[in-house]
């Protein structure tokens, strides 16, 4: 590869966004998101700094579109460096026994089906000397965060049975833990909350990267 690549998933705001900005310096990035307003605006800043980025407006949840967004990479650069998986579905908070059958069905989409083929494809991207990143959350497991909490914690059990088979021959995959940030996410969960106090996304992208790349 003449560059190495760095593919975000959920690029397009919040910590996905940041994180491709604290990897640009060093990285091509290639941003996946489905608003192709956020990702314009995440090309004009880096571009503005000087990096390179290829935009990717396309939904994680389309096997048939990844698997051509894969096959380009590979074709182009030959593979990737590394993989930061940042997009979710932030269901609505609710009583487990009142979850809204269609805010299941789109958490269970997005936030474990997708991973069954963004997993198989990109890894064959990262081979063994690459890394994928993916970020845990506090809230699982906590008073109505049923639909979030289950999907997420289903997502992070399959990165690390990922991790634990890869731990001898790579790709060097790694579940972090952000500090609580003002994203739009976290807005949802916890509405009229002081966010002064937060940490940006810009800062806690470098925290979370520092020793990493």
């Amino acid at each position: 590869m003449t560059d190495k690549i760095a593919l975000i998933t959920g690029a397009s705001r919040g910590l996905g966004a940041s994180l491709a900005k604290a990897l640009a310096p060093t990285h091509h990035i290639v941003a996946v998101a489905r608003t192709v307003g956020a990702l314009e605006e995440l090309d004009d800043t880096i571009r503005t700094a000087g990096g390179a980025v290829t935009l990717a407006p396309m939904d994680i949840t389309k096997p048939d579109a990844m698997a051509q967004l894969c096959r380009s990479i590979h074709d182009r650069w030959g593979g990737a460096a590394l993989w930061a998986h940042t997009a979710i579905h932030a269901a609505p908070l609710s009583p487990a026994a009142h979850i809204d059958a269609k805010d299941w069905a789109k958490s269970v989409e997005i936030n474990v089906t997708a991973m069954g083929h963004l997993v198989p494809y990109i890894a064959a991207l990262l081979g063994s000397e690459g890394t994928a990143l993916f970020f845990d959350d506090a809230a699982v497991g906590t008073k109505f965060h049923g639909a979030y909490g289950a999907t997420k914690a289903a997502q992070i059990a399959l990165v690390r049975s990922w991790a634990a088979e890869s731990a001898a021959s790579g790709p060097n995959v790694q579940v972090l833990t952000p500090s609580p940030m003002p994203t739009a996410t976290r807005a949802r969960f916890h509405p009229g909350e002081d966010r002064t106090n937060l940490i940006h996304p810009d800062q806690e992208a470098k925290r979370l990267l520092a020793g990493i790349v």
